[in-house]
């Protein structure tokens, strides 16, 4: 993600050690984003928040400062020491003794509190990002799983993967897991507010597995889900692909023909049908293969992009079909196997580094 204008950040603490910590990490690893000044006494600080036109101000406890004090363009938080603390004097709390990458998405949470257009505010990326898509016509197939090993070994390939489930029902958290205490439900907000710093909140608010793969936590409620429409989904997608932060994106949905769908089949390189074989997935696939094929009719291309992964595959119950479709491959049904496992069973495939 290039940045056209860079957050400036101001951080008032009377530990010299810890700002000089703070601010050597912050230039090193982050100075294509951020513009960092620290300071150790209050009246310079406040002086520097009109001169320097100060972003985001991070002020350690130690000092006392009066909301009227700090510019209504600029976003506040106070430095605490102890991670349970969520609000301090009455403002935000953010603690100053975690990962510098934590500390960033705070910054940019409380940054797009207070972007406006005004501020101009661009993103260049490269939208040549790939989009996969995972999903399943019927049930029980583990389309999730098959996603999740996807992103999974995309990662392990050197690529940038963001893994977005946008299932009723995510499952996110169950495969991967981060730092922070966002989830989609503030991306989902963003949206719906259609102010203008939806880019930062998918930054802000995406978390990072072990395995290297980006994620978002599953919203606090199922119900927020139902609330994005297909022009939210337009723009989700258009950010995404703009902020130039991925090599490909991992979509995971429930299966529909409804217009929210069909925008992410015709944005996607891959359509991933994952099938177990059985009479009644077999039945539901060929059944939308038929509607792909009226659909190529009307010029809305899909059928070259779709391809079959089977899981949960037994040759005694399942049937693979001969229909030309081109097979990523397939996997048995994991006896006894936890979710984690599993996955790391789909990926020891190796059959998503062809995808």
């Amino acid at each position: 993600m290039v940045f056209k204008m860079k957050i400036k950040v101001a951080v008032l603490d009377k530990d010299t050690n810890y700002l000089q910590k703070l601010v050597s990490i912050f230039t090193n690893k982050l100075s294509d984003k951020l513009e960092v000044c620290s300071f150790t006494d209050l009246n310079i600080a406040l002086q520097s928040l009109q001169e320097a036109r100060i972003n985001v101000l991070l002020v350690s406890d130690s000092f006392n400062i009066e909301e009227a004090q700090i510019p209504k363009r600029c976003g506040f938080a106070y430095l605490v020491e102890s991670p349970d603390i969520e609000t301090f004097n009455g403002q935000r709390a953010v603690c100053k003794y975690q990962k510098f990458e934590v500390i960033y998405k705070t910054v940019l949470e409380i940054f797009s509190e207070h972007v406006s257009e005004s501020i101009g505010m661009r993103f260049d990326g490269d939208s040549s990002v790939r989009v996969l898509t995972f999903v399943s016509p019927s049930g029980g197939a583990g389309s999730s799983s098959a996603a999740a090993a996807c992103a999974k070994t995309l990662a392990a390939m050197g690529k940038k993967v963001l893994y977005l489930n946008l299932e009723q029902l995510s499952s996110s958290d169950l495969f991967f897991g981060g730092d922070g205490q966002t989830d989609f439900g503030d991306v989902i907000f963003a949206l719906k507010s259609k102010k203008s710093n939806l880019s930062i909140k998918l930054e802000s608010n995406v978390k990072r597995d072990a395995s290297g793969v980006y994620f978002y936590s599953a919203p606090k409620t199922a119900l927020d889900m139902l609330e994005l429409n297909l022009e939210e989904i337009k723009r989700l997608m258009t950010d995404l692909k703009l902020t130039g932060s991925y090599d490909d994106i991992v979509f995971d949905m429930d299966f529909s023909l409804h217009a929210f769908a069909m925008e992410i089949f015709k944005k996607s390189a891959s359509i991933v049908f994952v099938l177990d074989g059985s009479e009644l997935s077999n039945s539901k696939f060929l059944s939308v293969y038929k509607a792909f094929e009226i659909l190529d009719a009307q010029d809305i291309s899909l059928l070259s992009r779709v391809c079959i992964f089977y899981n949960k595959f037994s040759n005694k119950t399942g049937r693979a079909l001969d229909e030309g479709i081109r097979v990523l491959g397939g996997a048995p049904k994991y006896e006894y196997a936890t979710t984690s496992q599993v996955v790391e069973q789909l990926v020891g495939l190796g059959v998503f580094q062809s995808i």
